[in-house]
């Protein structure tokens, strides 16, 4: 059954027809001048309502209302709210994202701001600049922010290093890029790479497949970009740091956690503060990791570094100090026992002799 509306029907009364000819039909004999016609599903108009209805406009008293733009208003409505909700969530969780992103990267949370102003303005790409100081070391970041070409979304795509060191009239500059499935490097590592230091990550190759590498620049070949390369020494290369540490007397080795700590601290490319032990004295220390030559770099309280044979004297002294240890020790213990019986001695005299 459908519901029709014509001219000649009460403007307050909805008339019903089981078909538009039979509704045409009343339509022309009714009047022989039909000026209107209209005819609208019976289940359009139950939508209608239910919409109506649910929006509370039926509660409006003594107002005439359009029910079809009436609904199709509150449609509308709908579609931009739910729209623009999920626009909304879809920006709040993306910008979640970048924020852990930068917080991991070594960022820390001060950018929050600045970033969410950005995505705001939804331009195509955007930069946030980065200043900072390293001991008396000048290090500013610029960090590359772009639209993707199928969404909304932005990604946190590459950082730029300029490093102004003290005694150096030139800057040194390093594009670091940022991965999504993770082993970027941090803001600190970055400093220590651009200081000549080797990096420890966990990455993955081409196939997805995780392996672990110590990274470090190679000051002396850039990439088309102008960045300088990268050289990795593999798992498979065979460096062990810890082994390296070993050959060497430093105190704070035999302290399970500080050997953990001093070991992290190498990893991520630190110039690390240790105590050497050398014929009983200690004397301050600075080591880092140098993968390499399967080493470690040792430097004094000037940072002047000590080199292979300073190391392996200074190695062999300690070996010496331990073998003259042992031996007073092994003296000590033979002096705290009792004196055996004289014919125990006896015996084994005689079958010492019988042999």
């Amino acid at each position: 059954m459908l519901p029709f509306q014509c001219n000649v029907c009460d403007a307050d009364k909805v008339e019903f027809f089981r078909n538009s000819l039979d509704a045409k039909e009343y339509c022309f004999v009714m009047t022989s001048d039909t000026e209107y016609f209209k005819s609208m599903p019976t289940s359009s108009l139950i939508n209608d309502l239910r919409t109506v209805v649910q929006d509370d406009m039926h509660n409006l008293i003594d107002e005439v209302v359009d029910l079809t733009a009436a609904a199709g208003q509150e449609r509308e409505k709908k579609y931009f709210l739910e729209n623009n909700l999920n626009t909304n969530t879809m920006n709040q969780k993306n910008l979640e994202y970048l924020k852990d992103q930068l917080k991991y990267t070594g960022f820390g949370e001060t950018f929050d701001q600045d970033l969410k102003e950005k995505m705001m303005q939804g331009e195509k790409e955007f930069k946030i600049i980065r200043e900072g100081v390293y001991g008396t070391d000048s290090m500013n970041a610029t960090l590359n922010f772009k639209k993707s070409d199928q969404s909304d979304m932005y990604f946190f795509n590459s950082y730029h290093v300029n490093l102004q060191k003290e005694n150096s009239k030139e800057a040194l500059e390093q594009t670091f890029y940022i991965n999504s499935n993770g082993g970027n490097i941090t803001l600190k590592e970055a400093y220590n790479l651009m200081e000549g230091r080797s990096v420890n990550k966990d990455l993955r190759n081409k196939d997805g497949e995780l392996y672990n590498a110590w990274i470090s620049i190679n000051f002396k070949e850039t990439d088309s970009n102008g960045s300088f390369k990268l050289n990795q020494y593999h798992q498979n290369y065979g460096y062990d740091l810890e082994s390296s540490m070993t050959k060497h007397s430093i105190k704070e080795l035999g302290t399970p956690k500080f050997k953990e700590d001093l070991l992290n601290s190498l990893k991520k490319g630190n110039l690390q503060s240790v105590t050497f032990v050398v014929g009983g004295v200690e004397s301050k220390m600075y080591i880092e990791a140098n993968p390499q030559f399967k080493t470690i770099k040792v430097y004094d309280q000037n940072m002047e570094r000590i080199n292979h044979r300073e190391s392996k004297e200074e190695k062999k002294s300690i070996l010496e100090n331990q073998s003259a240890t042992k031996e007073q020790k092994k003296s000590i213990d033979s002096d705290s026992y009792p004196s055996e019986p004289d014919n125990k001695k006896n015996n084994r005299k005689s079958k010492s002799h019988s042999i």
